[in-house]
């Protein structure tokens, strides 16, 4: 599809910033477009510091819930750590497991089975622990819509505190507490993850069990060992890296390669990052620079071996990986994450493939129909939340994935800017079993013979809140460069300024018109892959454009071209230069 390139225009104070900053212009338009100016708020942003954390204080139920939980641990309960199988809630529980551990409780943890048990606390599942003598059951990363479980544990006389961070539904459970950034009370930053919201209850035991604002020097260790995982799950859930988020996950990945937990150590190493140290980039950032770990290594090589667990086989792995695994046990543990990841990513092409083919032949992705829902028996219900992201990125549609199975579907939703997926699975709740999530990614459960009425009412709402402008895929752009800008001094402060991701996007540029340096050719495997090389006022640079083979020919017919890139920075025996990695191309007219 066709994008849309939408140029950042030049700010007026970008010159005043950069000199402030003593930065590079292209990086001080960057700033400006992340919403920073010159009252401050850049040095804040460039240097983010643990002491700007919000206290757990101000976190909706943290103080309640830290109560009742020392509370339980001063009794002698037994405490459940009930998580999502997902990324942000192995995490989330795993954090809270090592606070308390550490603090002398008896606890354990339970995670459901995504085919078998779905999404949230599963009623049987909660009998069991009940059964088996739990006192009180801690959610991690759900909860907030389980009215009914709230009531069956209440007259059980069990305990049940509340950690999540998605969207509530009208009814709130009966809970002894809920810790929730946006539920009873209003918090700084209401988008906090699972796993920080995780982080945030277990500084406020802390604090309750040190008696004072101020932790113990035993439990300030432990809460900057938790740190890194903190950062794996508000990474990995995709929420917006600015403000607190940014803090989380700066000061959690820049601690990860030193990480003491065997578990991390070892998942590190299975996905060939374990040579990583932390080396200190311009601007005091860090990144994936001379073996750093960066967001994007979180993203797409730790994370996805962390879900595994939970999309191929049990997620309680993840848990027992991050919490009570030995280093024998963890790299077990690792090894096992490492196959079903390869077993994922064919499982992951497979159904994508059949999805392309669905769309392409029923004509689903038209005009009219301006959002895409697919369902079929023979999906695996563990990846097609991220074949549904696929979707998306190649129609730039909000896109419904559903696995059927003995009559009930299993549904992950994927969505786009000016579309809130929670509040238009809440309009069509009528034809679902059970739904929750966010306003960009979702879950569902539905009855086989309702799908088709979901599909219809599901596109209706696509159709009546999006305009044919929203479906076209945008390409948004920091500035217009000259190519002598883009030096490698300034692609490393740009590397600096992540970690990226929502709200932090990585740094992306247009070019004016480009000449072709030398004949550009198609390389990797199946010659799908595009090497150029430009020129530009006797400034010559090379670009790669991954999946843009296609171009070919159009540069070869031009010779000249305006790129659209992201400025990347090749380390090849020990020699560092700048390269483009090209986005998009305009040819002459």
């Amino acid at each position: 599809m066709a994008k849309q390139w939408m140029i950042s225009a030049p700010s007026p104070d970008c010159e005043a910033l950069a000199c402030r900053l003593r930065v590079p212009s292209a990086i001080a338009q960057v700033l400006i477009n992340r919403g920073l100016s010159l009252d401050g708020t850049g040095e804040a942003f460039l240097f983010p510091q643990l002491k700007d954390l919000h206290p757990p204080q101000l976190l909706p139920g943290a103080s309640e819930a830290a109560a009742r939980i020392v509370d339980a641990i001063n009794a002698k309960t037994k405490i459940v750590l009930y998580g999502d199988y997902d990324v942000d809630g192995t995490t989330g529980v795993a954090i809270l497991w090592h606070m308390l551990r550490q603090a002398g409780a008896e606890v354990t943890f339970y995670v459901p089975h995504r085919i078998d048990e779905g999404y949230g606390l599963n009623l049987e599942a909660v009998k069991r622990l009940v059964e088996d003598g739990a006192g009180m059951i801690v959610s991690v990363d759900c909860g907030i819509t389980a009215v009914d479980i709230a009531k069956v544990l209440k007259d059980a006389g069990v305990t049940l505190i509340i950690t999540d961070h998605h969207a509530p539904h009208a009814e709130l459970p009966d809970a002894a507490a809920i810790v929730h950034p946006t539920v009873g009370g209003t918090y700084p930053n209401p988008h906090l993850s699972g796993a920080g919201v995780a982080f945030k209850l277990a500084w406020a035991i802390a604090q309750r069990l040190s008696g004072a604002d101020r932790v113990t020097t035993e439990f300030r260790e432990l809460l900057r060992e938790l740190l890194p995982l903190a950062a794996i799950g508000t990474i990995a859930d995709v929420v917006p890296l600015v403000g607190e988020n940014r803090i989380i996950a700066r000061h959690g990945l820049s601690a990860l390669p030193s990480s003491s937990l065997p578990g991390l150590r070892l998942l590190i190493e299975s996905a060939g990052l374990g040579g990583c140290t932390k080396t200190p980039l311009p601007l005091g950032g860090e990144g994936r620079v001379r073996g750093t770990i960066s967001g994007y290594d979180v993203g797409f090589k730790l994370a996805p071996r962390i879900n595994a667990a939970g999309r191929m086989g049990h997620a309680r792995l993840a848990i027992e990986l991050f919490t009570r695994a030995d280093a024998d046990r963890a790299r077990e543990i690792a090894l096992y994450l490492e196959e079903h990841n390869r077993s994922r990513q064919a499982t992951e092409r497979q159904i994508a493939k059949q999805a392309y083919e669905m769309i392409e032949r029923d004509n689903l992705a038209s005009d009219a129909r301006r959002a895409i829902v697919l369902a079929s028996p023979g999906w695996h219900a563990g990846v097609i939340g991220i074949v549904a992201a696929r979707v998306v990125g190649r129609y730039h549609r909000p896109t419904v994935m559903i696995a059927l199975n003995n009559g009930e579907g299993q549904g992950s939703a994927r969505g786009i800017q000016h579309f809130d997926l929670a509040d238009a699975l809440s309009s069509c709740s009528r034809h679902l079993l059970a739904y929750g999530g966010h306003a960009m990614a979702a879950g569902l459960r539905i009855a086989a013979d309702g799908v088709d009425a979901f599909t219809e009412a599901f596109v209706a709402e696509a159709n009546n809140r999006l305009t044919g402008d929203d479906l076209v895929d945008k390409l948004r752009l920091d500035a217009q460069v000259i190519l002598k800008e883009m030096t490698l001094p300034t692609a490393e402060a740009l590397v600096g300024l992540g970690p990226f991701g929502i709200g932090n996007p990585k740094p992306k540029f247009a070019t004016d018109w480009l000449d072709l340096a030398y004949e550009p050719r198609c390389v990797g495997a199946n010659q799908d892959h595009l090497q150029v090389s430009f020129q530009q006022n006797g400034t010559r640079i090379k670009g790669i454009g991954f999946g843009l083979g296609g171009a070919i020919e159009d540069l070869k017919q031009h010779r000249r071209c305006r790129v659209a890139f992201e400025p990347i920075i090749n380390d090849f025996n020990g020699r560092r230069s700048v390269e483009l990695q090209i986005l998009d191309f305009q040819f002459p007219t």
